[in-house]
């Protein structure tokens, strides 16, 4: 019957996205010009996402026939179903994201408070797709298997499917969006003097797709598989023999109505966005996400007392709130124009690219510092109250309010997509001065919510390490401890750390080579095809859109690869101490490599925009064109490497988990 309840709430989810969907769509798509270009975006994302899902369709396949035979069919059907409905979400929220952006360009004749709205609901779309097919999911095969603690161990494969897709979606996404963004700046705003927008570049289609694929699809599947992931650790803890004796089946059944609760208080919350002025945008959008936390916490406060009989676990609970409230309001300041880290960076740009690059760097580090202060803050208070399954818990609380969050994230590319339509439509003077705050905002919730998806997949990375330990010992090893002092454990440590470094470096990479693509078709056509910069000659969009979508596929390959077969080698080469130290030293180098990456990028990219607000010479300065140069190296940064780490660290350990007894039971040395 208890489950009833999270099956209900992720219904209901679905529910409301299909009513917003609705809502969104019903809304008018502007003039042929508008659609025209939409319809442009629509084509290109949707011949990614083909492309992108044939590739890992494939993979998954081929996969999931690996686990039957390896580890049984109940996880071959699980990692499938993962798979699939990771692939989903992203396919849903990017379809309706590509369609809103027109309908919230077309909204912003009518005023500010319109086109906000649009813009919204469209990102919420995307949220409530993702908790709603994540909550469903998770306890739908939970119960499928028997609903008992038994039946826990074998979801563990949804989590795998869901990480792995949320891999690849990660990583392609993040490819597409920016070697398309990269060469669009480059030759465009850099060579050419054009703005960002400006449909006389051969890249602006790529570039407006790929913030969807990037942004939308990719931040999807990233939270999606968050959701299950977390979902599934805090199961795990729930039904070993310690804590069950404690909390009996409500503890397992506990962090699935923390979801079904969250769902119900973010789908109120997003009733809060109303109207705003340029200036007061983000405090609607934070209104939202404050109301949905407070329903959350009176309910999770309910929610513990009939469960338990007393509030330990709603102590453990608000850690988790506390967390994602204090590291949204971390990366707001240092990513906001108006605070000193973006600014500094903005001011150091007077004296070049040198000093910008410089700045941001500094800037990216000193960002990671506070953030890993609120976690361990988080962590010691949460274990105090209820040990490992309290850190299980807070971390389950955090990752509730996807629902709401990711409506905040996805907010961005609509907004920043209805930007790019006004201009290339040439619309009003007065429609850009409603889509082009909204983009500012835009770009300051997608680096605000990567804060919040970082801090929840170390979390999340945490409690999937706790059950790694504990399967351990169920295969076998009594007792186990990694011991600093043992050299495989040493090793472990340094080889997760370097696994991490490596990954990124092959992202960094394969986005430089794909834009290398781009910049050099752009330069092609600005050449060959005469009367582009004069407007009497149209580009050829689909050339660039063509490029990067070949790419993206090719290149997110080895990374995937690396992600998957790192804990394999390693565990059957050096054992189970080695493979515990590499998952340790991956979370600990992942958290702070990926808070640097996407603090620091969103940094440079603020910068840059504060820049052409006026400051420091405006649009056209050698000041801006020093920033260009720094907001295009944060751009893979903080949309290609930085969030990719998240789903890396817990794919690295959801497969040592699946793959731990036979390790135990046959590593090498």
């Amino acid at each position: 019957m208890v489950l009833l309840y999270a099956i209900g709430a992720g219904a209901l989810a679905l529910l409301f996205a299909a009513f917003l969907a609705w809502r969104v769509l019903s809304l008018p798509a502007g003039n042929a010009r508008m659609q025209e270009i939409a319809k442009a975006i629509q084509d290109g994302a949707s011949a990614y996402l083909k492309q992108q899902y044939k590739v890992v369709g494939i993979f998954s396949v081929i996969l999931s026939v690996i686990l039957y035979f390896a580890l049984g069919q109940n996880t071959a059907v699980g990692f499938l179903l993962g798979a699939f409905l990771s692939a989903l979400a992203g396919f849903v929220g990017m379809n309706v994201s590509v369609r809103a952006n027109v309908r919230t360009a077309q909204a912003a004749h009518d005023g500010m408070g319109p086109a906000l709205r649009t813009a919204f609901r469209g990102g919420a779309v995307t949220g409530f797709v993702v908790v709603g097919l994540g909550l469903l999911g998770v306890t739908g095969l939970f119960w499928l298997f028997g609903g008992n603690a038994e039946a826990v161990k074998s979801i563990i494969g949804f989590g795998f499917g869901a990480s792995l897709i949320s891999l690849f979606a990660r990583v392609g996404g993040g490819i597409y969006t920016k070697a398309a963004d990269v060469g669009a700046d480059l030759v465009g705003k850099v060579e050419k003097g054009i703005p960002e927008d400006d449909p006389r570049n051969p890249a602006v289609i790529a570039d407006n797709v790929g913030d969807n694929v990037g942004d939308c699809a990719g931040m999807a599947a990233d939270l999606f598989e968050t959701y299950a992931v977390t979902s599934i650790a805090a199961m795990l803890l729930a039904a070993l023999p310690a804590t069950f004796s404690v909390y009996g089946m409500n503890g397992i059944y506990f962090p699935l109505l923390l979801g079904a609760v969250a769902i119900i208080a973010s789908l109120i919350g997003t009733f809060f966005v109303r109207n705003a002025t340029p200036k007061t945008i983000m405090d609607e959008i934070y209104k939202a996400v404050g109301v949905a936390a407070v329903l959350s916490i009176i309910g999770f406060y309910f929610l513990s007392q009939n469960l338990f009989g007393n509030l330990t676990l709603f102590f453990a609970s608000l850690a988790g709130i506390a967390v994602t409230v204090l590291l949204v309001g971390i990366t707001d300041y240092f990513t906001s124009t108006k605070y000193r880290p973006v600014r500094s960076i903005a001011e150091a740009s007077q004296t070049g690219p040198a000093t910008n690059i410089i700045a941001g760097l500094a800037v990216g580090m000193e960002s990671t510092i506070f953030p890993v202060i609120v976690i361990s803050a988080g962590i010691l208070f949460a274990y105090s109250v209820a040990g490992i399954y309290g850190i299980a818990v807070a971390a389950m609380a955090m990752i509730a309010m996807t629902g709401i969050i990711v409506a905040v994230d996805a907010f961005g590319p609509i907004t920043d997509n209805a930007g790019g339509i006004a201009e290339m439509a040439e619309l009003p003077k007065s429609v850009r001065e409603i889509t082009d705050p909204l983009d500012a905002v835009g770009n300051t919730t997608k680096a605000v919510t990567k804060g919040f998806a970082i801090g929840s997949a170390a979390l999340a990375a945490l409690s999937l390490f706790a059950a790694f330990i504990q399967e351990v010992e169920a295969a076998g090893i009594q007792n186990f401890v990694l011991d600093i002092l043992n050299a495989r454990v040493i090793v472990g440590l340094f080889l997760g750390g370097a696994v991490t470094f490596l990954f990124s470096a092959f992202c960094m990479r394969a986005v430089g080579r794909a834009a290398f693509g781009v910049v050099n078709e752009v330069r092609r056509q600005f050449k060959e095809i005469s009367g582009i910069m004069e407007g009497k000659a149209k580009p050829d969009y689909g050339k660039c859109v063509a490029i990067v979508t070949a790419s993206a596929q090719k290149e997110l390959v080895v990374p995937g690869a690396l992600a998957i077969f790192s804990p394999i080698i390693i565990g059957f080469l050096l054992g189970p101490y080695a493979l515990g130290g590499m998952l340790a030293g991956a979370i600990v180098a992942g958290l702070l490599l990926a808070i640097l990456l996407t603090t620091g990028g969103a940094a440079w990219d603020n910068a840059k925009k504060y820049i052409e607000s006026g400051q420091y010479g405006g649009k056209g300065s050698e000041t801006h064109k020093a920033a260009v140069v720094g907001d295009t190296v944060g751009d893979p940064s903080k949309d290609t490497a930085g969030p990719a780490i998240n789903p890396l660290i817990k794919v690295l350990n959801i497969i040592a988990i699946l793959i731990v007894a036979l390790v135990v039971k046959n590593a090498i040395f």
